[in-house]
């Protein structure tokens, strides 16, 4: 059986990034996945960049990684510019929008947030035709997904539906349902279209937010006070907990 590490939603946060590599290396995983949003929002988004290349065998792009590639004249979009370098910001412009492959006899999909449309965000409270969208076929593969795993909502969960299934993977560096960074697991037989076991766990990672809070507080990066605060509450900055945003 193959086993894939999925992670997502690092946001520079290096501790929580070190934490769940090396809770991977521990469970001895050698295939890492990430979904995007290297950079923006945590104080260390070159070294996350650089980790990230470093271990993941694929890499797909975030609604954060566009906006740093895309946008300017945002004071916390130019602190982040600014450390990344023009070469890392070169490298999450070029990535691609989504990864399919067959495991287990299942089309699985990964994504930011959905493969179509970097923008179109689904909650689990989210109506059944919009998630349905995550299903939808690409220009790669014209055929409907059986599962599909994603990011950018900062929670983690699985959901079974219309046949199909979805799994959220949550964030590494700014989860918005625990205070410990979270990520996916998945298993089967990678590239075989015959039918066998597979497996979707996700995993929860303490991780020491006290030097995640500690390195921010030493920089003068913009809406720092708002990123402490999620990572102490897990709660998007002042909304409840039954709103989160990623």
């Amino acid at each position: 059986m193959d086993r894939i590490a999925i992670i997502s939603d690092i946001h520079g946060n290096m501790p929580a990034l070190e934490a769940v590599l090396a809770d991977i290396k521990n469970k001895n995983i050698r295939i890492i996945y990430c979904l995007g949003d290297l950079a923006g929002k945590g104080p260390n988004p070159a070294e996350a960049v650089d980790t990230i290349r470093e271990n993941c065998e694929v890499v797909i792009k975030g609604n954060w990684d566009h906006f740093l590639t895309e946008q300017k004249g945002q004071e916390v979009l130019t602190w982040h510019q600014s450390r990344l370098g023009a070469e890392r910001l070169k490298y999450l412009r070029d990535l691609p929008m989504y990864k399919e492959f067959y495991i287990s006899g299942k089309l699985l999909r990964l994504c930011h947030a959905s493969p179509n449309d970097l923008f179109h965000r689904v909650y689990l409270s989210t109506k059944r035709r919009e998630r349905l969208k995550l299903f939808e076929a690409t220009p790669t593969l014209d055929i409907e997904a059986d599962v599909v795993g994603y990011g950018d909502i900062h929670g983690a969960h699985v959901d079974y539906f219309a046949g199909k299934t979805i799994f959220n993977v949550g964030s590494v560096g700014n989860p918005l349902d625990i205070t410990q960074a979270s990520y996916g697991i998945i298993e089967g037989i990678l590239n075989s279209k015959h039918p066998s076991s597979f497996t979707i766990a996700l995993v929860r990672v303490p991780y020491d937010i006290d030097l995640a809070v500690n390195q921010a507080g030493l920089t003068d990066m913009p809406e720092k006070q708002e990123y402490i605060k999620e990572l102490k509450t897990g709660i998007y900055r002042g909304l409840t907990k039954h709103k989160k945003e990623g």
